[in-house]
């Protein structure tokens, strides 16, 4: 779980994703409309994205992907991330973590 979590607090935002995943793209998507510039991590892209996935797993994350890190803090997947743009915190969220100005 180190590695994910490390790179996880490195960013403002940070997606854990996968490049043929739809609900992955739809976040990304979601996320850079209001701004932010996400880091994001193809799993199925990277040498060591396999072990990364294995840490996502143990993190309790199913399906493993996307997964989101904002401001340094584990949000979760898509069910997370569309429940806080729904009540109007995602964006605070971002703001708070520098990702976006107004």
């Amino acid at each position: 779980m180190a590695m994910v979590t490390m790179l996880g607090a490195e960013y403002p935002v940070v997606i854990f994703s996968k490049s043929s995943c739809c609900m992955c793209h739809s976040i990304k998507t979601l996320i850079s409309n209001f701004g932010a510039n996400p880091v994001v991590y193809e799993l199925d892209e990277l040498p060591n994205g396999k072990q990364m996935e294995r840490e996502l797993k143990a993190l309790g994350r199913k399906p493993v992907v996307p997964v989101i890190f904002i401001g340094k803090e584990l949000i979760g997947g898509p069910n997370e991330v569309m429940s806080l743009h729904v009540k109007g915190k995602l964006v605070p969220l971002l703001l708070q973590a520098k990702a976006i100005w107004l």
